[in-house]
């Protein structure tokens, strides 16, 4: 009941939605000879070896598969919508960077873009796709929060991606602006599991703040199908900023949509797993 009145809810505060996909609460039917299951991957990338970990979905395939970053530090991980993404029929594999969450080495916001280079370039040689269940010819990407930074860098260049989501996507190059006080403060609450300090941190986005904005990554953006997701976390008009200059560029497949919620979407993961599937239905 008290299922059915939360789904209820949805449906009244997100009209612009359809139902959600069946995906979200029914389970596929196990198959044998291919059933579900879960990897752990040790992605090559900077000397060391990152930590993986696909999921894949039932059923002979290759599927479609959506790689997932996280954002900073990364204590939201979306795995429940990692989860979605599968019983969609589609491959989700998530990945922690460099000097994260188990990964070896340091942690540094220029190797992010070059870790998630990395996932897809070893889910792309054909023996793992092979091995995974992959089509390589279908894989897309989706970021969280910094991860969404990540996966505008990325995205921008790798012409073989199907689409690009963005979930409250923030421009790490705004940070480097911030007064080095302030921001040592915002770097000082973000330290969990990394691989590195505050002061480090606030170093390289000072350094780089120039080279870390998003502006320069929208033409990249344009020839791709977009989903830009957002919610009331203060982050809007990094994303408003993206998808103009995205427009402007040529980009006529920006889907957005928008919730009233907070950063980590905490009272409504129903209706952002709900936008990323009916968003990924759409790309062929």
């Amino acid at each position: 009941m008290r299922l059915m009145l939360a789904l209820a809810a949805l449906l009244i505060a997100a009209p612009t939605l359809a139902a959600p996909p069946a995906a979200l609460f029914t389970d596929p039917p196990h198959d044998a000879a291919h059933p579900a299951r879960m990897e752990v991957l040790h992605v090559p990338v900077g000397g060391v070896e990152i930590v993986a970990v696909a999921y894949l979905a039932s059923g002979a395939g290759p599927h479609p598969t959506l790689v997932l970053c996280h954002g900073w530090p990364g204590n939201e991980k979306n795995l429940d919508l990692a989860q979605a993404v599968r019983r969609a029929g589609w491959n989700a594999v998530t990945f922690n960077y460099r000097g994260s969450w188990g990964s070896p080495g340091q942690f540094h916001f220029a190797q992010n873009p070059e870790d998630t280079a990395a996932v897809l370039a070893y889910l792309r040689v054909p023996g793992n796709a092979t091995k995974l269940g992959i089509d390589p010819r279908r894989i897309a990407l989706e970021g969280h929060s910094m991860g969404g930074w990540v996966t505008v860098l990325v995205a921008a260049k790798d012409p073989l991606l199907i689409g690009a989501a963005l979930v409250s996507m923030a421009n790490m190059g705004n940070l480097g602006k911030m007064p080095r006080d302030r921001l040592l403060g915002f770097t000082g609450g973000e330290t969990e599991t990394l691989v590195t300090t505050p002061a480090a941190m606030a170093d390289e986005l000072t350094a780089n703040a120039a080279a870390f904005d998003v502006g320069a990554a929208a033409p990249g953006l344009a020839r791709l199908p977009l989903l830009v997701v957002t919610s009331d976390d203060g982050l809007l008009g990094d994303a408003n900023a993206l998808v103009a200059g995205v427009r402007k560029a040529g980009g006529t497949q920006v889907t957005e949509r928008h919730f009233a919620t907070d950063h980590s979407y905490s009272d409504s993961r129903i209706a952002l797993e709900t936008a990323v599937l009916q968003w990924l239905a759409t790309l062929r």
